[in-house]
């Protein structure tokens, strides 16, 4: 099966603070057979690293914390993660949690404050509208038998 999964978990140094958080663990699912297909949806979408954080907003915009409206770099992020995983068939995708592109269940409530709220970054969204399962570096463990 092929799997989206975000750069910054395979150890690439993407995220908004231009650090990674790699999960050496998920490279089992290669082994089991499985391809992973990396994306950053934020740097896809012409943003640089590091970056100002950014938050989902309650109107669905994105917005960094300097208040810079960065809703449509995001837009086009996810426009090239779908067809990456329509090009690549991918069934599933492995996210980076909380993230305002990749955030799957549990994001930040938009006020910079560090409080999560349950809520899908903008990535995730359309990618489960796709149909594709979408989990974060807590659950890839599901993955591993598919």
């Amino acid at each position: 099966m092929n799997i989206l999964i975000s750069r910054c978990l395979l150890g690439e140094p993407c995220r908004y603070d231009g650090q990674s958080r790699p999960v050496p663990e998920i490279r089992q699912l290669e082994e089991a057979g499985h391809v992973l297909i990396p994306v950053c949806p934020e740097v896809a979408g012409g943003l640089s690293t590091p970056r100002p954080p950014a938050e989902r907003q309650a109107d669905g915009r994105v917005v960094n914390e300097a208040g810079g409206d960065v809703t449509e770099a995001y837009r086009k992020g996810v426009e090239l993660a779908v067809a990456l995983a329509k090009k690549h068939g991918c069934q599933a995708a492995i996210l980076k949690a909380k993230s305002p592109s990749c955030g799957s269940g549990t994001i930040y409530d938009g006020t910079f404050s560090r409080r999560l709220i349950p809520g899908w970054g903008v990535a995730a969204e359309q990618l489960r509208e796709l149909g594709v399962t979408v989990v974060d570096e807590n659950g890839w463990q599901a993955l591993l038998n598919r």
